[in-house]
């Protein structure tokens, strides 16, 4: 009875230390994401004002429509071109950085620079390089020969490749991110293990796939989750290199480009713009718990 009586009195103490906590996720989480389902079953008029509900049938209608689900698949085709790739750069220099060789810390601090360079400069710093008429590789002759598009009408510019301009620099400014983790990662892994299955015969692929990879693996899925989840949620490097286009096709025309972009159709409807939001985060939602349940069980947690 005294053990539970002061478990008891123990319970104001916990949702005192509690308090903060909790008040900040419900005002920073939990209200704005209730504030945005509520607004997404209204609509409002081309002013964004006079916002009157329509019903919760309206998140059916977004689904339903073309331009939600155009946006959508540009969304997938972006994180498959961006989260492969850059999960395989990230890996492969963080190997190479891995070795005890002089000088290695430069070329570790060099890998990893780009983590603290942000959206808007890493998106300038492309569309400095990519811009067809100041642009320094659309403007070198040999290269405009090779490939013409570069130069006329200019990745950017075209529907067929400017996805993929937005992606490399996506992938250029997260390889940071990602090159700092799996690093972290293979730092963890016992030497002891190396040279085990060295001794016993184990070419380096060998190794690699059966003694790196596994151990590595929850950094990895760790790795894998948060730059899909980055890719989903891409804005900055659409608007300031292609502002949605190139138009009609809307060749980069993502979910969030959708929401927030200066040429969306929905930029003043509020409802509209909160209903996709919200279809959104469910969507990211069900992919993470998808990833989490398909891969986790291949993922070897150390003990």
């Amino acid at each position: 009875m005294a053990i539970k009586s002061r478990r008891l009195r123990e319970i104001p103490l916990a949702f005192a230390m509690l308090g903060p906590s909790l008040l900040v996720l419900l005002t920073f989480v939990l209200y704005p994401l209730g504030k945005a389902v509520w607004l997404g079953q209204q609509t409002c008029d081309v002013q964004g004002k006079n916002c009157k509900s329509v019903g919760w049938g309206q998140y059916t209608n977004v689904v339903k429509s073309d331009q939600f689900q155009h946006a959508l698949w540009v969304t997938v085709k972006f994180a498959m071109i961006t989260v492969p790739i850059g999960l395989v750069l990230g890996v492969g220099l963080a190997i190479l950085a891995d070795k005890q060789l002089r000088g290695m810390r430069f070329f570790r601090t060099i890998f990893s620079s780009t983590i603290a360079t942000s959206v808007a400069v890493a998106s300038l710093m492309w569309l400095f390089l990519l811009q067809p008429s100041v642009g320094v590789l659309a403007n070198l002759s040999w290269l405009h020969n090779i490939f013409p598009v570069i130069k006329e009408p200019g990745l950017l510019n075209d529907s067929g490749t400017a996805l993929w301009s937005v992606g490399i620099s996506s992938i250029w400014a997260n390889l940071g991110f990602t090159f700092i983790l799996v690093t972290a990662g293979l730092q963890s892994v016992p030497k002891e293990m190396h040279e085990s299955a060295y001794v016993d015969g184990a070419g380096g692929w060998m190794r690699f796939t059966n003694v790196t990879l596994p151990l590595i693996s929850p950094t990895l899925l760790f790795t894998t989750v948060v730059l899909t989840s980055r890719a989903f949620q891409a804005y900055g490097e659409m608007d300031l290199l292609t502002n949605g286009g190139p138009i009609p096709q809307d060749s980069t025309t993502s979910v969030t480009y959708l929401i927030y972009g200066s040429s969306s159709i929905i930029k003043n409807n509020d409802g509209l713009q909160a209903a996709v939001a919200v279809l959104l985060f469910v969507i990211l939602l069900a992919l993470s718990a998808l990833q989490f349940r398909g891969f986790g069980k291949r993922v070897h947690y150390g003990s």
